[in-house]
């Protein structure tokens, strides 16, 4: 399946949007209130900075707005992972929110390769 900028840009939104709500119903603590605060800058800014990378004025600031948007999607991994952890859940939906958040980021990191690498190869004679 082709993954164009317009699908990644619903799925960007809807997983910012899905990591909002799980994070408005997780147990009132000062430790998630601190990673929740975190995975929701983290997670709006996937698709925000996403948005940003379709409106790049060259390849290098294609990769380098991509580069940002990888960083966030690994840190919105991180996050989840943490609050998982400590709230100990064990939810099929929130499972599906990690795999996202997961997959996200693999498709930002592969999409940075393969854009540093055709940029390279028309650099060679």
């Amino acid at each position: 399946m082709n993954i164009t900028p317009e699908i990644l840009k619903n799925r960007t939104f809807n997983f910012a949007l899905s990591t909002l709500k799980t994070v408005n119903h997780l147990k009132n603590s000062t430790a998630n209130e601190i990673m929740g605060k975190q995975v929701m800058r983290s997670a709006n800014f996937v698709g925000a900075n996403y948005r940003a990378v379709c409106k790049a004025k060259s390849t290098t600031d294609f990769i380098n707005k991509l580069k940002i948007v990888e960083e966030e999607s690994e840190e919105s991994v991180n996050w989840l992972e943490l609050i998982k952890e400590f709230n100990k859940i064990d939810n099929p939906d929130y499972e599906i929110l990690l795999k996202e958040s997961s997959e996200l980021e693999k498709i930002f990191a592969a999409s940075a390769i393969r854009a540093k690498n055709n940029k390279y190869k028309s650099l060679q004679w």
